[in-house]
């Protein structure tokens, strides 16, 4: 297949969109945030000031066969030193920002090593902040920095940006959108891992002004924290307020994460999208990269 394709998100909802590309004959090239602040990632990242690498990492191995080399990227440190808790391709791309001097062309290199069939670039050349306002049940409003408190914060998202307010977009990424045939967002942690994304204004643009099919992977649900209460229409309606002049084209979605088909058939049109309906989770709250491979294979034809 030779699209063009360009996946946004991040995280374990990127690894599946990537798995299921790389099944069709697709060598993507997958767009990765930079606002983790949790775990190894943010370790690495509050003490080096590197972008958080885990993302990363891991939507390089979901471009890369199965395998020792992808095993051993994966492989997480235990005990009780200073390396408790870090994966090692974490280490290992850190160590190539730091002898290249370039973070794209530090995941370049791993991916030969790695054979990956894609690109993985981050959507911009530093690290960032996640900012949310959070309306609690009371109807107070309050302020949550960084991605790792945001996704266990309780109440309903009313505000979200980026500090700094327009980082230095990825100058690769930005490209890659406006040449794709094909941009596939999501599935993902909604807030920050996939919205985040049109927070950076270089790349909202190019993805406003892209010609790209433009094809949302539908969540699987509401998810705890971030949108526990969540409709499939919700989900809709926070990209229209977030993401506003974004146009998207294309929805999949499962019948079973759908309350109403109907109201969502509304709302996607609101946002001059059609819904495709197709089988693609492996449970409630999983997608299944078997699955979703053959709902991509028909939409990307």
């Amino acid at each position: 297949m030779t699209a063009s394709v360009v996946a946004l998100g991040g995280g374990h909802g990127l690894s599946v969109t990537l798995r299921a590309l790389r099944g069709i004959g697709v060598e993507p090239t997958a767009i990765v945030g930079t606002g983790d602040d949790g775990g190894s990632s943010g370790r690495l990242r509050a003490h080096l000031g590197v972008p958080p690498p885990g993302d990363l990492r891991m939507a390089l191995a979901a471009l890369a066969e199965e395998g020792l080399w992808t095993r051993v990227l994966q492989h997480r440190f235990g005990g009780t030193g200073d390396i408790e808790g870090h994966a090692l391709g974490n280490l290992i791309l850190v160590a190539l920002w730091d002898e290249t001097g370039d973070l794209v062309a530090g995941l370049d290199r791993l991916g030969d090593v790695l054979g990956a069939r894609g690109r993985v670039l981050p959507n911009c050349l530093e690290p960032v902040e996640l900012i949310a306002d959070v309306e609690a049940v009371d109807g107070r409003s309050v302020e949550v920095r960084g991605q790792a408190r945001l996704t266990s914060a309780h109440g309903r998202i009313v505000g979200l940006r980026l500090r700094p307010v327009q980082p230095h977009a990825c100058p690769e990424a930005v490209v890659a959108v406006r040449n794709a045939s094909h941009i596939v967002i999501g599935p993902g942690s909604w807030f920050t891992s996939v919205l985040a994304h049109v927070l950076i204004p270089e790349l909202a643009a190019a993805l406003r002004d892209t010609p790209a099919e433009r094809i949302l992977l539908l969540n699987a649900g509401p998810q705890t924290g971030e949108t526990e209460d969540f409709s499939a229409v919700r989900y809709l309606e926070t990209w229209a307020d977030i993401a506003s002049g974004i146009r998207i084209d294309t929805i999949i979605a499962d019948p079973r994460s759908v309350d109403d088909p109907e109201a969502l058939d509304q709302a996607a049109a609101s946002l001059g999208a059609r819904v495709v309906s197709a089988d693609v989770l492996a449970g409630p709250g999983h997608h299944d990269s078997a699955l979703l491979q053959e709902a991509l294979r028909a939409v990307l034809a």
